[in-house]
C-alpha cells in the first residue's frame, strides 16, 4: 500500500448530480429549477430580507428609539476590583489599564460601589458614585476627580 494507490471505501462517496442531461436521468429539461422565476436564472441572487415581494418584516416593524450621538462611553470599575492594590496605592486610569481591569480608557473612568474596599487607596477617576466615594474615604482613602 502507498499514498498513490489510496481511494475512499467502498460506499463513502456519491456521484455527483448531473442536471440537463434529458428526461431519463429525471433531472432534465428544467434541471431541478422548477420553472420561470429569478431563481430558475442563472447569476441570481436574493436580497437577505427578500420574502417574495411581501413587504418585509423589518419595514412592517416600527421604529423605535434612538442612538444618542453624544453619550460617553464610560469605563466601569467596582469597588471589589480595586481591592486586589496595596494600601496607599495610586490608583490612576493607565494603572487601570495596565492591570487590565479597563480594556480601553473611551471617554474615562467611573467607579462604581459594587463590593467593599478595606485598604486606604488614592483612586484618580474621572466620576464617581455617591456610594463608592463615602466608601473610599470610609476606608481612609481619597479621591480625585479628574477633567474630562
Amino acid at each position: 500500500m502507498e499514498l498513490s494507490n489510496l481511494t475512499p471505501r467502498k460506499g463513502a462517496t456519491k456521484d455527483r448530480k448531473r442536471v440537463g442531461r434529458g428526461p431519463g436521468s429525471g433531472h432534465g429539461k428544467t434541471a431541478g429549477r422548477g420553472h420561470k422565476g429569478a431563481l430558475s436564472r442563472s447569476g441570481t441572487r436574493r436580497r437577505r430580507n427578500f420574502e417574495g415581494g411581501q413587504m418585509p418584516l423589518v419595514r412592517r416593524l416600527p421604529k423605535r428609539g434612538f442612538t444618542n450621538i453624544f453619550a460617553k462611553e464610560m469605563a466601569i470599575v467596582n469597588l471589589e476590583q480595586l481591592e486586589r492594590f496595596p494600601a496607599g496605592t495610586e490608583v490612576t486610569p493607565e494603572l487601570l489599564v495596565a492591570e487590565g481591569l479597563v480594556k480601553k480608557l473611551g471617554d474615562g473612568v467611573k467607579i462604581l460601589a459594587k463590593g467593599q474596599i478595606t485598604r486606604p487607596l488614592v483612586v484618580k477617576a474621572h466620576k464617581f458614585s455617591a456610594q463608592a466615594k463615602a466608601a473610599i474615604e470610609a476606608a481612609g482613602g481619597r479621591c480625585e476627580v479628574l477633567a474630562p
